[in-house]
């Protein structure tokens, strides 16, 4: 079994390396590490560690937990691909193909956040918000008003807004969006059971929406110019 851990680990010299050890100790092995962001409290890493039989979670999280200055933000089974996507490969697919940048986006933003799903929404004038792309496991929930919407910048969203449906509340799904090119059309990315969306997050989403925008624009741009 996989999980998804979100740990806090102080800045200091061997800390990494103890909260390594600890896990190998308790029968799991570090698929990947992304550090999240940098705080006065020290390094937050997002870590993918395999845990097979018979290594138990307890154990795992016993593990973590002991280990002097560290603490576990999240633990969760990750049911997403071993290989996480990174911005650059994202953006590397984005410039693939711009016809489909916004596609590409949708689909391959889970797994760049960690994350369960994602939706590509859009506002219209005195109409309802509508969804233009969804990724594979994006839930069938239809969205009936999204108030944020226009976005002016990327923000996390409050999980227990009215406009939440009750499933999403009901599975603790943290949330994120960003403006994709224009306020009105913005990607929103759902984590099932957290952790919280930290800031580094967020701006890295801004930043790969807004360059989703701008692969489309200037696709466009081109087709115009050949036509």
């Amino acid at each position: 079994m996989i999980y998804a851990l979100r740990v806090v680990v102080p800045d200091r010299p061997g800390s990494l390396g103890a909260l390594a050890s600890a896990i190998g100790r308790a029968g799991g092995d570090i698929l990947n590490l992304d550090v999240v962001e940098r705080g006065p409290h020290g390094a937050v890493d997002d870590l993918l560690v395999d845990l097979p039989p018979p290594a138990l979670a307890d154990g795992l999280v016993g593990a973590v937990t002991g280990v002097d200055g560290v603490t576990l933000e999240g633990f969760r089974p990750y049911l997403g691909d071993r290989d996480v996507i990174r911005d650059l490969d994202l953006v590397d697919a984005l410039a693939a193909e711009p016809q489909n940048a916004y596609g590409t986006l949708t689909h391959l933003a889970p797994q760049a956040f960690r994350s369960a799903w994602a939706l590509l929404v859009e506002a219209s004038p005195g109409h309802p918000a509508t969804i233009r792309e969804r990724s594979d496991a994006a839930p069938d929930t239809v969205v009936m008003g999204l108030p944020w919407l226009p976005l002016p910048s990327a923000r996390r969203l409050a999980e227990d807004a009215e406009w939440v449906p009750a499933a999403w509340r009901a599975l603790g799904t943290e949330l994120m969006a960003a403006p994709a090119g224009r306020p009105a059309l913005a990607l929103l990315v759902g984590r099932t059971g957290g952790p919280a969306y930290r800031a580094g997050e967020v701006a890295r989403l801004a930043h790969l929406a807004s360059i989703a925008g701008t692969v489309v624009f200037m696709h466009a741009a081109r087709v115009r110019n050949a036509g």
